[in-house]
């Protein structure tokens, strides 16, 4: 209980670890045998200097290790006999960090390095020197060292791995109670302004038909529940994409394409590139995007024309929709639910999405999707 309030700091913990093995290397060679008189102060420096570089190794891993092969290299020429540890902990955290490869090449070459200093500096047989410079042991310490670091990161890896699958589990989880409380809230509105429209049209029936004049207010009423019910259609036909009604794709433009011509707009399709196998999620947002388009165009452009056209590229798909409505850079709208949903989609794929009036006059939406050929 309580170990995240009194939580020590990152750097606070390398400062004492370095500081701890300093205070280890430099008090096993003051009770070891005693080195040259004139070399004594530069290996004892040398001892320190590894241990308190451990410090940086969070920061800058691969130079560490480079720093404490050195050290141990320089000691080991000074005539001190103390086993490296600092070199240790560094291997412990270059393979920690990931750098493998990088830490057996330099703990290779600091072993070389050890035998040669044993051969050149010290004053003993071949065979002495080369079991001082690097033996059995020193070799176990240092693929423990590799193991223990290893191990830590694979352990790291899967918690990482654990941690973003609790997110995305979430996230699915958060998106589809906002699909289900959108379709709850759909069906009531649907409900309640449904009777409020079939009113609203009893009542102005009524009244034409005693010869009555038909107050504004209901007028309005009553065209306001036929925009309401529509807005409503396209938001539920939006929200289901699910099992139940099977999933649009880049097959199904050209009936989008089809159906605005039927409500009176000049539309057009070019689709240009060879298809090749595109991924669901891609398919079905390259027919959401176009959908939305259209029907911002029929409901809110003022357009009379409209160009769909779909670049099937090696990597990505690319779409692009232009109208010629009223829109222009002065008096561009704001963005509504709609274009929102489009950027969502889109950078949920990893894609650029922009929507914006042409200084000619007229909107357009361009969106460029990736696609992954070895999905």
């Amino acid at each position: 209980m309580g170990t995240g309030r009194f939580r020590v700091p990152a750097d606070v913990r390398d400062w004492a670890v370095a500081v701890g093995v300093a205070a280890l290397l430099v008090s096993t060679g003051l009770s070891g045998g005693r080195p040259m008189a004139d070399s004594g102060l530069p290996g004892y420096a040398l001892l320190a200097a590894g241990g308190l570089a451990l410090a940086a190794g969070r920061r800058a891993p691969l130079l560490v290790l480079a720093v404490t092969g050195l050290c141990a290299v320089g000691h080991q020429a000074a005539g001190f006999d103390v086993l490296a540890v600092a070199y240790l902990v560094a291997v412990y955290g270059a393979v920690r960090a990931g750098h493998r490869a990088v830490t057996v090449a330099v703990s290779l070459a600091t072993l070389l390095a050890s035998h040669l200093t044993a051969l050149l500096v010290q004053d003993e047989p071949v065979r002495e020197a080369f079991g001082r410079g690097g033996g059995v042991l020193e070799i176990a310490w240092l693929i423990a060292a590799f193991a223990a670091g290893e191990a830590v990161r694979q352990a790291e890896r899967r918690a990482e791995e654990a941690e973003r699958t609790r997110e995305e589990t979430a996230r699915r989880r958060a998106d589809e109670e906002r699909l289900r409380i959108a379709r709850e809230l759909h069906d009531s509105l649907t409900h309640q302004i449904s009777v409020i429209k079939v009113q609203a049209e009893v009542a102005v029936h009524l009244a034409r038909r005693l010869g009555k004049q038909v107050p504004e207010a209901m007028l309005a009423i009553q065209e306001a529940g036929r925009e309401a019910g529509r807005e409503l259609r396209a938001t539920l036909e939006a929200l289901r994409d699910d099992d139940t009604s099977p999933p649009r794709g880049l097959v199904d433009v050209p009936e989008l394409v089809e159906r605005s011509r039927t409500l009176g707009l000049d539309a057009t399709l070019t689709i240009a590139g060879r298809r090749h196998d595109i991924p669901a999620a891609v398919d079905r947002t390259v027919y959401r995007i176009v959908q939305e388009a259209l029907t911002n165009v029929a409901r809110h452009a003022d357009a009379t024309t409209a160009a769909v056209r779909i670049d099937c590229l090696p990597d990505s798909l690319a779409l692009r929709i232009d109208d010629d409505g009223k829109a222009t850079p002065a008096t561009a709208p704001l963005p509504g639910l709609g274009l929102l949903g489009m950027r969502e989609r889109v950078t949920a794929l990893g894609g650029r999405l922009r929507a914006e009036p042409r200084d000619g006059g007229g909107f357009t939406v361009q969106a460029e999707l990736p696609v992954d050929r070895t999905s």
